[in-house]
């Protein structure tokens, strides 16, 4: 596999420093060039962060010194030196959206861990385990943009990377209808216990904007790609509630499920045991060997144990039973920071790569 030059756009936060530490190592991607706003940009990244570093290993030190670049001012700059980059800029969703068009339009493909494309139609969302197909749509996108390797592809929200990966595999019994209850670590805010002391012995029970993404982004996701855009699926309906507790890291969700055709106990847990995706027929290397865990234990899963599951790739179930008004109900968790954001766009990106589109 050909080796890739990467910037990351959005280094110093939370996301960002998440992707320099996945990719210190990455056997296909390198780091060349890291980029943030105007205040970061001049100065050496170690600098440029500070005491914001909140991950729990060290600053790589091959990152250290190198200066970062202004996300905007230095677009072209940064485009026509690397191949592609992982995009997670702290702006407003107008400002981001001209952005990433700007980068595709030089020719530089942008993954993106941000929000503002991921109800343009021509803009895939790809988690690569359910709808790799979907990527069929950049050649499209590519004619809208006049760019001929450019494009942006996007990663969905980190509350539903626990729920609609369980959800999938179920999709055969004809699933008309899930509740999910969403309990949301801290870091999916940008913040860690130091930095945010009242969340300590206390939930929020309101996030701006995420029931919205949760209930309408899965739809995109079973969506078809029709004459060019992707037509979002009719169902299953989905209703959502989300809070914010006092966690570090990990998306914990309770879903409530019915189907047209009633599975029973045992099919549900063949069709997650046995369940993979393009990431595991490839081989890619941040795919986890088994996307999908399933646990006995009533008290399973749980977020300090089971987050960091086939290194924070895979999804962890548990506590299936039957609901007097659902069908069924269980638990199920994800790490927010790693499969719900940087380590799903890195493993997005391996797919692309993959299949040629980042050529």
């Amino acid at each position: 596999m050909k080796n890739y030059r990467v910037a990351v756009v959005g280094a110093t936060g939370m996301v960002g420093q998440r992707f320099i530490t996945l990719l210190s190592e990455h056997p296909w991607f390198h780091i060349t060039a890291l980029a943030a706003s105007a205040r970061s940009a001049g100065k050496p990244y170690a600098e440029a962060v500070g005491e914001r570093w909140a991950m729990s290993t060290p600053i790589p030190a091959f990152v250290r010194d190198m200066v970062v670049l202004d996300a905007s001012s230095d677009a072209e700059r940064i485009a026509a030196s690397v191949d592609f980059i992982f995009c997670a800029v702290d702006m407003k969703k107008e400002e981001i959206k001209a952005l990433e068009e700007r980068y595709a339009k030089l020719e530089c493909p942008v993954i993106s861990n941000n929000s503002a494309h991921r109800h343009t139609p021509d803009v895939p969302m790809i988690i690569p385990e359910i709808n790799a197909d979907h990527a069929a749509v950049i050649e499209h996108q590519r004619k809208r943009l006049g760019s001929r390797r450019g494009f942006i592809a996007v990663k969905s929200n980190c509350s539903l990377q626990s729920y609609v990966p369980a959800l999938h595999p179920l999709m055969g019994f004809g699933v008309t209808k899930a509740l999910a209850c969403t309990y949301q670590a801290i870091s999916g805010a940008g913040k860690t216990f130091s930095s945010w002391p009242e969340i300590i012995d206390n939930v929020v029970p309101y996030i701006g904007g995420e029931e919205e993404k949760s209930e309408c982004e899965p739809l995109k996701i079973w969506g078809e790609v029709v004459d060019g855009e992707i037509v979002n699926a009719a169902g299953p309906s989905i209703t959502t509630q989300c809070l914010r507790v006092p966690v570090s890291d990990g998306h914990t969700a309770a879903v409530f499920v019915s189907f047209e055709r009633k599975p029973s106990l045992e099919e549900i847990k063949r069709c997650w045991r046995e369940f993979s995706g393009e990431p595991q027929k490839l081989s890619l290397p941040s795919a986890p060997k088994s996307l999908l865990h399933y646990f006995e234990e009533n008290d399973r899963p749980q977020a300090r144990l089971d987050r960091n599951l086939e290194n924070g790739m895979a999804v962890s179930i548990g506590r299936l039973r039957e609901d007097s008004q659902y069908d069924y109900k269980f638990v199920c968790l994800s790490h927010n920071t790693l499969r719900g954001a940087a380590g799903g766009a890195v493993l997005m990106a391996e797919l692309l790569a993959a299949k040629g589109y980042l050529d």
